[in-house]
């Protein structure tokens, strides 16, 4: 695998046709600790894009299930060209935050755990794959977390190798990404 500039990245998300409305809807898909944050920020400077994490969504507990409030709070929106109002989850408190809104960018990047899935594939104009190795996927999130959230992660772990087993999301990625040498 080859590494990829991110502005040739860019570049491609430029040249790429609005699926979602006039919205370039752009994944930036892999599993948890692969370096899909890191990328996605890097690339949102690149194309002066919105920036929306699944994890704004998400949950310990609820890791792949979330999509129909994305669909009702997002994407549904933004397909009409009307803004998006959407209420962020809180990791901290296990709740519900506040409520943000997204006014029709030009590009949104939709970067986290499943944000290519075969729900969406059809509005994205652009599916990017982060691949790393597992272990240093679990480093980085204990890292992050705290090894005392080792159990969470493998609970998180066997749930997306489920998810991407089942969807085969890598296989459709119009671009994979090295996510190995991303953070260094």
């Amino acid at each position: 695998m080859e590494l990829v500039l991110i502005e040739e990245i860019a570049v491609k998300v430029a040249e790429s046709v609005p699926r979602l409305g006039s919205t370039r809807l752009v994944a930036v898909d892999g599993p948890g600790g692969a370096g899909k944050s890191t990328l996605a920020e890097r690339l949102a400077v690149a194309c002066c894009a919105e920036l929306l994490h699944t994890d704004d969504f998400a949950s310990w507990d609820n890791q792949i299930d979330w999509w129909p409030r994305l669909e009702r709070q997002v994407l549904e929106s933004l397909g009409q060209d009307r803004p998006a109002r959407y209420q962020r989850y809180d990791w901290n408190t296990r709740a519900l935050a506040e409520w943000h809104e997204i006014a029709g960018p030009d590009v949104l990047i939709l970067e986290g755990v499943s944000s290519a899935r075969e729900a969406v594939r059809d509005r994205l104009s652009l599916s990017i794959w982060v691949e790393t190795p597992r272990d240093t996927r679990l480093a980085r999130g204990l890292d992050r977390d705290g090894v005392e959230a080792l159990p969470l992660w493998e609970q998180w772990m066997a749930a997306e190798d489920a998810h991407f087993a089942d969807d085969r999301t890598p296989d459709h990625a119009d671009l994979i990404v090295d996510g190995w040498h991303s953070q260094e």
